[in-house]
């Protein structure tokens, strides 16, 4: 589900995303919640920050002192500076206006935990797949460049250059894209470990993968996570994961 443009109120902080062509949606606010500090990272970079919104989930979650994040897009990068700068974490969050590729190139640093909610989709799939309701941008120009954007290739092998040897790597993408990203992965010796797949309701088919991945083979670890019960009837599940952030839970 993606929000509207006005502000959204999170228990400790607060996203401004009138500026950005994606929205705040159950994607990320998945992946900020889902991501494993359990490793105490000390430093964590996120990649495609658009609003900001996981890397600030994690600085509240957290004690890490150094927390990147990298936006290509100008407004959406100048929306998350702001963001950063108006939470209470505003001294351990830097954002940077540059492509991966750039960043990748020029950084001599390696993060113990990589966060991605990709603004981007496999050439592989036909079209976007994202739940009824959802656009990813209206624009069918700005479409076709988010095909192009960052494939998942680009990504995997980034992340194997800017990741620590006992980082980890969380991201989410669409269940049937599942397999492809796990093979892309293990081409450069990044393993799965763990893997939530995440329906909307008991009913419906699974949409999404929250996926963890690191240099080491460990056993993987699949669970699932179902959202609603029935329309605005959370599961159990879901409050556990999500309630130190959204205000109503």
């Amino acid at each position: 589900m993606i929000m509207s443009s006005n502000p959204f109120h999170f228990k400790q902080f607060t996203i401004n995303q009138d500026q950005c062509a994606m929205k705040i949606g159950t994607d990320a606010v998945l992946l900020g919640a889902w991501a494993n500090l359990e490793h105490h990272p000390n430093s964590v970079l996120d990649i495609g920050a658009g609003t900001g919104v996981i890397a600030l989930m994690l600085a509240q979650r957290s004690n890490e002192e150094t927390i990147d994040a990298i936006e290509i897009d100008e407004n959406a990068y100048e929306q998350c500076v702001g963001n950063f700068e108006n939470s209470p974490w505003s001294d351990r969050l830097f954002c940077y206006h540059a492509s991966l590729e750039e960043f990748t190139d020029e950084i001599d640093y390696k993060y113990d935990l990589i966060i991605s909610n990709p603004p981007f989709y496999s050439p592989t799939l036909a079209s976007p797949s994202l739940p009824k309701g959802e656009n990813i941008m209206s624009n069918s120009r700005k479409i076709a460049r988010f095909y192009d954007a960052l494939p998942f290739e680009h990504l995997v092998e980034s992340v194997s250059k800017l990741l620590s040897d006992e980082g980890k790597f969380s991201v989410i993408i669409p269940f049937k894209e599942e397999e492809n990203f796990i093979e892309l992965a293990s081409n450069i010796n990044l393993f799965p470990n763990r893997i939530t797949r995440v329906k909307g309701s008991p009913t419906s088919e699974i949409k999404r993968s929250l996926m963890e991945f690191s240099f080491n083979k460990n056993d993987l670890k699949i669970n699932e996570l179902i959202i609603e019960v029935e329309r605005h009837q959370y599961t159990q599940d879901y409050i556990n994961l999500t309630k130190d952030f959204y205000l109503k839970m």
